[in-house]
C-alpha cells in the first residue's frame, strides 16, 4: 500500500510513532498520542487499532505503541514529505523557520511522490531541513548525527549546533535574536542545574547567553 493510499489521520499517527524515537528513547502511548495531536484519547485508540488491523502498528493494551516494519516505512516517507517540504518554503519561497512546521502539516498530505521528488532535485537533495532535523533519503535511510543535547553537553567544549526542535515557533523567534541556528558554533561555559541555566558564549562575541532548561533542552550540538 503506497503512503498516499493511507488517511492523512494515519499519515499522522505514524509520523509522530516514529518521530517521537527519533531523537530520544521516549515511547509512545495513546495519551502521548493524544497530547501532542490535541485530540481525545478514546480518538486516538480508535486510530490505533484500525493501524494494527492493517499491520503498520503492534500495541498491547496500555502498552506503547512501535511500528511495524511497513509501518515504518510509510512513517520515514511522510517524515520526508514533510522536512523537505519545510526546506523548499524556506529556501525557494521566503518562509522563517518558525513558520513552516504548519504549513507542511497540511502540504504533506497533498502532495503526490512525485512532486517530492522534484522537489529533492530543484533543492539539490539537502541532507537536512531548515531546524537540522535529517531528511531521510528516497529508499528510507535516515543519518541521524551522532548529537547531545545543549543542557547535557560537557563544559569547556567547542561545539556547534546540529538540530533545533520546532515544537515551538515563539522559541525559534526567540534563538534567531539570540542568532542561535544550526551550523552556529559555541562553547558551553556552565550548567547550573539547581537553577536549570546553561550559560553559552558563541564563537567571536565577547558576552556570555543564559539559557533555562526548556531552551537548552530544544538544542542538539555536535563536538566542533
Amino acid at each position: 500500500m503506497p503512503v498516499s493510499d493511507l488517511s492523512p489521520s494515519a499519515q499522522d499517527y505514524l509520523k509522530l510513532i516514529w518521530s517521537a524515537t527519533e531523537w530520544s528513547a521516549t515511547q509512545m502511548t495513546v495519551g502521548a498520542m493524544a497530547e501532542r495531536l490535541g485530540v481525545m484519547p478514546s480518538t486516538v485508540s480508535d486510530g490505533v487499532k484500525k493501524l494494527v488491523r492493517q499491520g503498520l502498528v503492534a500495541h498491547a493494551p496500555y502498552g506503547s505503541i512501535g511500528l511495524t516494519d511497513e509501518g515504518r516505512e510509510h512513517a520515514v516517507a511522510m517524515v520526508r514529505r514533510h522536512r523537505l517540504l519545510e526546506t523548499f518554503l524556506v529556501q525557494m519561497l521566503g518562509y522563517g523557520w518558525d513558520e513552516v512546521h504548519d504549513e507542511a502539516e497540511v502540504l504533506e498530505h497533498a502532495v503526490s511522490d512525485k512532486l517530492i521528488e522534484r522537489i529533492d532535485q530543484k533543492l539539490g537533495y539537502p541532507r537536512r531541513d531548515p531546524h537540522g532535523d535529517p531528511i531521510p533519503t528516497a529508499d528510507g535511510q535516515p543519518h541521524l548525527p551522532a548529537a547531545t543535547r545543549l543542557s547535557a553537553a560537557d563544559t569547556g567544549r567547542t561545539v556547534a549546533i546540529t538540530r533545533i526542535s520546532d515544537a515551538d515557533p515563539e522559541m525559534l523567534r526567540y534563538f534567531t535574536e539570540l542568532g542561535l541556528a544550526p551550523d552556529t558554533k559555541l562553547s558551553v561555559r556552565e550548567h547550573r542545574p539547581y537553577a536549570d541555566v546553561t550559560t553559552i558564549r558563541l564563537q567571536g562575541r565577547d558576552r556570555d547567553i543564559d539559557l533555562g532548561a526548556s531552551a537548552s533542552g530544544a538544542i542538539w550540538v555536535v563536538a566542533d
